[in-house]
């Protein structure tokens, strides 16, 4: 009777209403409202560290999964860059003096896993403008004679129906041709006929025979990534300076390195192309879209820039009169042109020179280019060479530097045609004056930056105007 009493007088009283009602336990809800909760973070953060081409580095905290590509947006943000989608992120193995252009989508700490720590491996931020120039001319980099096509394809192939071929999942172009293979373990190297075909790289046993009783495998690309030999005879004991190798992921060392040396540039650049667009296909169209994926109806092939430079809509005219006029012959043209430069070039004289002091200004005029970008001082041949060509051989590029034979001028270095040509700049000397001609004499000027801008905007003597030059850029 007491208890049920007792029950009674607890029942009469009123409940307290709870002011918190979202700290109650219940086994339909938690304790704390998940809204209340911060969001936990599945990515982590590392530090990398990235060489610029005059060795500087900078250390960049990243999320683990973050791409090539991401990483050079940030450095072109934090170094305040121009973004002409030509930065590229590249490995280098240096005792080997092995390096590739990482592809923009790959993770760069999958990358880094894949390094050995016997091996001294940097990665390097720079300019690499024939990354996707076989997108925009695919003739100049697969030519006929390694090229075949499926039988039941037309020979004569258009711009696009090559692009479509290689990118297509169920055809393939096969392309074939001479490669020197080192022998495994041994430091001599053999001459074989190589096919390249979806399946992967062969090598043929007799000949030129490509019947699969005669053919026997080399090397596949899903477990492997593709290096550039940067030293040529220097360390592998290659023929030729055209080497590429296969290094497999978490490899050894160089024991496990498939080598392959091309005797011309041409070749090498046929066979590294081919297989990065069999090991990756339609990614690397993906890659090079990216950046226009912003604009609509916008494709990298028929894009319009805002600000049209045709040579056809450019005319040269004469103002000196009371009547302007058209200058149509070429030669009156260049040597108007190269007198409004010498005249533009004394009034910029005249303006930072405030003393007016004739040997200042010659002073002046002989070292005013050493603080261009596209000078690199007293570099060798080879190592001019090498910048070119890590910089991609795309017609235009170029940089000039203090020649090595002759102390008192400079070389111009450019490529065109997947070569690296050499061009003398020799310094003149008229009536007390002193002028830099590249031929012989006829065409001068007064100062390397006016050589430079001249050559930017006509072709002149050399093969290409000059376009993109190789810079040794800061982090």
């Amino acid at each position: 009777n007491r208890r049920k009493k007792k029950g009674d007088s607890i029942s009469e009283n009123p409940s307290i209403p709870n002011p918190f009602p979202e700290l109650c336990c219940s086994p339909f809800a938690s304790v704390l409202s998940a809204s209340l909760l911060p969001k936990a973070t599945s990515r982590k953060k590392q530090v990398i560290k990235v060489y610029s081409e005059d060795d500087t580095s900078r250390a960049l905290e990243v999320p683990s999964d973050i791409t090539a590509r991401d990483v050079c947006q940030l450095l072109i943000l934090k170094n305040h860059y121009i973004d002409d989608h030509s930065w590229t992120l590249f490995e280098q193995l240096t005792h080997t003096g092995l390096g590739r252009a990482i592809e923009d989508h790959e993770l760069v700490m999958e990358v880094q896993s894949n390094w050995v720590m016997e091996e001294e491996t940097k990665l390097y931020f720079r300019k690499n403008y024939a990354k996707y120039e076989f997108f925009k001319n695919p003739l100049n980099f697969f030519p006929d004679h390694m090229i075949s096509f499926p039988s039941e394809t037309n020979a004569a192939l258009s711009h696009s129906g090559i692009l479509q071929m290689f990118l297509s999942s169920s055809t393939y172009p096969e392309i074939h041709g001479y490669l020197h293979a080192k022998e495994q373990g041994k430091k001599s190297w053999k001459k074989l006929y190589f096919l390249l075909r979806r399946s992967g790289l062969y090598f043929s046993t007799k000949g030129t025979s490509k019947e699969p009783r005669h053919l026997q495998f080399f090397c596949e690309f899903s477990n492997s990534d593709m290096y550039m030999s940067l030293t040529g005879k220097k360390i592998s004991g290659a023929p030729t300076n055209y080497g590429f190798c296969f290094k497999p992921n978490k490899s050894g060392g160089t024991r496990d390195l498939k080598q392959l040396c091309a005797d011309d540039e041409q070749s090498r650049t046929c066979w590294m192309t081919a297989i990065r667009l069999l090991k990756y296909g339609m990614q690397l169209y993906q890659n090079y879209m990216q950046p226009y994926q912003g604009r609509s109806g916008c494709s990298p092939l028929n894009i319009t820039p805002m600000r049209s430079i045709s040579e056809n809509s450019l005319v040269a005219m004469d103002f000196s009169g009371h009547r302007s006029r058209i200058i149509e012959n070429p030669t009156e043209a260049l040597s108007v042109a190269v007198e409004e430069g010498l005249a533009w070039r004394r009034r910029g004289c005249l303006r930072l020179n405030s003393h007016g002091s004739p040997i200042a200004m010659s002073n002046m005029g002989m070292s005013i280019h050493r603080s261009q970008s596209w000078f690199h001082h007293k570099i060798s041949r080879e190592e001019a060479q090498r910048l070119i060509l890590q910089h991609g051989l795309v017609d235009g590029v170029f940089l000039v530097r203090d020649s090595q034979s002759n102390p008192k001028t400079f070389v111009l270095s450019l490529s065109h045609g997947l070569k690296i040509k050499h061009f003398q700049i020799v310094p003149l000397e008229d009536d007390g004056k002193l002028f830099y001609t590249l031929d012989d004499g006829h065409t001068r000027f007064t100062d390397l930056i006016q050589l430079v801008e001249f050559y930017q905007l006509n072709k002149g003597v050399l093969p290409c105007k000059l376009k993109h030059y190789c810079a040794r850029i800061a982090l």
